[in-house]
């Protein structure tokens, strides 16, 4: 499997790990929401479900609504296809979650594990924060002496090319040193906290209408208060996609 399958399984896993979806509106999510997938296609895309479904981590099921159903019958075409997560697929995308490896350091796979930080444990964010920026200084002290030892060979386009670059891993790394310093925060304080101060016994928690899931409290209390700070997902399309007619076909 190549690294970049590999990266689009795991989104995939991802999002179906939300909620079911067929082919188009799963396309479309991790074009808006992981700008590392704008440039794939369908032809990229349903041969890694085929694959998924095969291993048994999804299951195809038609879609639901009647409508749709009966549309595409007097069109002569076959109802959408909905993708869902199976039990044995939701075990391994959790297994996916836990791996803190190098690979997940890497620029492409690091911000589709980014994405999913609002899944993911404390201590295994911090494993991968700690070591895309120990990546970055890498990269960062290489950058600089290449460029003290080719500076008087530049032109002055290319050494300000050279120049922009380094700025760019200089603020990424600026901004990992305060996602870190925010989830060491958020640790401190769920840590230095007295006990019962949350959790009483018979306290009902929070209401049922916030829809948290098991580590939103964490991602929460871990990022950084501030209205520039990023976020996992992108801002949604201003243009709402035409949809492609080869999404009501099975591939």
């Amino acid at each position: 499997m190549s690294r970049r399958s590999g990266i689009l399984e795991f989104a995939v896993l991802g999002l179906l790990r939300e909620s079911p979806m067929h082919g188009y509106e799963l396309r479309k999510r991790l074009n808006t929401s992981l700008g590392i997938f704008r440039a794939f296609s369908y032809g990229t895309l349903y041969p890694c479900l085929k694959t998924l479904v095969a291993t048994g981590w999804l299951i195809e099921e038609p879609g639901s609504a009647p409508e749709d159903a009966l549309a595409a019958s007097l069109a002569g075409r076959r109802a959408k296809i909905v993708y869902r997560l199976t039990a044995d697929g939701k075990e391994h995308f959790e297994e996916l979650l836990a791996h803190a490896g190098p690979d997940a350091w890497e620029d492409e796979h690091f911000a589709a594990r980014f994405a999913f930080f609002g899944q993911t444990e404390r201590d295994v964010r911090m494993r991968v924060l700690e070591g895309r920026r120990s990546r970055l200084e890498e990269r960062l002290e290489k950058m600089r002496g290449s460029l003290a030892r080719t500076r008087e060979r530049l032109d002055d386009y290319t050494l300000e090319l050279q120049r922009h670059g380094m700025e760019s891993v200089e603020r990424e790394v600026r901004w990992l040193n305060e996602l870190i310093e925010s989830e060491r925060a958020g640790r401190d304080r769920r840590g230095t906290s007295e006990p019962g101060d949350t959790e009483r016994a018979g306290d009902p928690g929070p209401p049922a209408a916030e829809h948290r899931t098991p580590h939103d409290t964490d991602h929460m209390d871990g990022l950084p208060r501030r209205g520039g700070a990023a976020t996992a997902e992108g801002s949604p399309s201003r243009h709402p996609a035409t949809p492609d007619p080869s999404d009501d076909r099975t591939k």
